[in-house]
């Protein structure tokens, strides 16, 4: 009998010992093998735990934790990956400090101004940007925890320079963010707005102080001889004529940097159109002897263009090829096509344009000869207006000259089908 009921209990040891081992022990270890597998960032092939139901529960917890993990990741990594390709794109240049002035972030455009690399993260940033204007900026920043702005000069280009501080929730700074705003075209605007008004002002002021005295002479000598007052006359003349070219001028070229000026595009025969303009010109050029040749390509013998703005370009590259050529000189009018663009252009070989001058020579006023321009009656507008015209028609213009060879103005135009 004793043995019977030692076999029972024995038995029954073991049975609870196998269902505590099933139910408990098992299934923490099944558990203790899935959090090593996600903290090691691996992916279980289960998350099914036998034994109890505490433990089934706390492993499909894992589960939800896990994915709602992976999601926030990806996530993360999306909102990352977004702010790095606005960050890279931005064209200004940021640049992110910590409370301890080292150096945490750039875009490209830092990258590029200072030379910084992956090595430069976590530098001083004195030690990275050896510029003394930018370290005053960011400490003026950090002393008085506003933003400070200041311009500096960098790689031949103006930089407004502003440093922003950061602060954590609490108040306390964290560091600042220093943004780099290129405005070198800002600033080149407004030194050719300068230079524009001191022109005009210039090219008006000789020809009235030249009216104002001969007026005032005349004035003073109501008795001047007949021959004397006829000559002051045809000064006056002559610099009233300036006086409206020079309104005209400035007013064409008003309305085409403003495009209220529209293009009426037509259908222009260009031989007969540039026979046209050889004939009307053609006093001026027997006045120095010279000789005008046109040279068009079959394929764009017809093109299509405002015919008004195209007689004011060749007006004015004329004009300039008649003043600068010497007598008995060549002038060419050619036009050729290449591929999608036709290439008109106007041809001397006078005196030529020096190599310094030669990328100046459409802005507004510049002069290759300053004295000679204004000696020979130019408002020192027709390349300008002539550049304009181009741009408005989606074009471009080209120059190319050697200094007592010729210089030849070429404007290049997008083909224009009929439509």
């Amino acid at each position: 009998m004793f043995w019977i009921l030692l076999v029972a209990i024995v038995g029954a040891t073991i049975a609870v010992a196998c269902v505590v081992w099933r139910k408990w022990i098992v299934p923490w270890r099944e558990l203790e093998q899935l959090v090593r597998q996600i903290g090691r960032g691996e992916q279980p092939n289960t998350f099914l735990i036998g034994g109890g139901d505490e433990p089934r529960r706390i492993g499909l917890a894992l589960e939800n934790i896990l994915s709602r993990q992976r999601q926030l990741d990806r996530d993360a990594a999306k909102r990352a990956s977004q702010q790095s390709a606005i960050f890279s794109a931005m064209q200004d240049g940021v640049l992110v400090l910590d409370g301890e002035r080292r150096i945490t972030l750039f875009n490209n455009a830092i990258q590029k101004l200072f030379g910084l690399n992956e090595q430069s993260l976590g530098a001083p940033l004195l030690e990275m940007v050896r510029e003394a204007t930018i370290d005053k900026l960011v400490s003026e920043t950090f002393k008085k925890h506003e933003t400070t702005r200041g311009e500096i000069t960098l790689a031949e280009r103006s930089w407004q320079v502003s440093a922003q501080p950061m602060h954590h929730g609490n108040g306390a700074k964290s560091g600042a963010v220093v943004l780099f705003h290129d405005i070198t075209a800002l600033r080149r605007a407004d030194e050719m707005r300068r230079d524009f008004v001191a022109n005009v002002s210039h090219e008006l002021r000789t020809p009235l102080s030249i009216l104002r005295g001969y007026i005032e002479t005349m004035l003073d000598d109501p008795k001047m001889p007949r021959g004397e007052t006829a000559r002051i006359l045809e000064v006056m003349d002559q610099h009233s004529k300036r006086l409206g070219l020079l309104a005209n001028d400035l007013l064409t070229l008003a309305q085409l940097e403003s495009g209220s000026s529209n293009l009426q595009l037509s259908e222009i025969d260009l031989l007969r159109f540039l026979s046209d303009l050889v004939r009307d010109w053609r006093k001026k050029f027997l006045a120095k002897k010279l000789e005008a040749v046109v040279d068009i390509s079959d394929d764009c013998s017809i093109i299509y263009a405002d015919e008004e703005r195209l007689r004011e370009v060749y007006d004015n590259l004329l004009d300039n090829a008649v003043k600068y050529s010497n007598k008995n000189g060549l002038i060419c009018l050619r036009a050729n096509r290449h591929g999608s663009e036709i290439a008109l252009s106007v041809s001397d070989n006078g005196i030529g344009i020096s190599t310094e001058d030669l990328p100046r020579i459409f802005e507004r006023f510049y002069r290759a000869d300053k004295a000679r321009g204004r000696q020979l009656g130019g408002t020192g507008l027709g390349l300008s207006i002539v550049k304009h015209i181009a741009q408005q028609r989606g074009g471009r213009v080209e120059a190319e000259s050697k200094p007592g060879k010729g210089t030849t103005i070429r404007v290049i135009l997008p083909v224009v089908t009929q439509t």
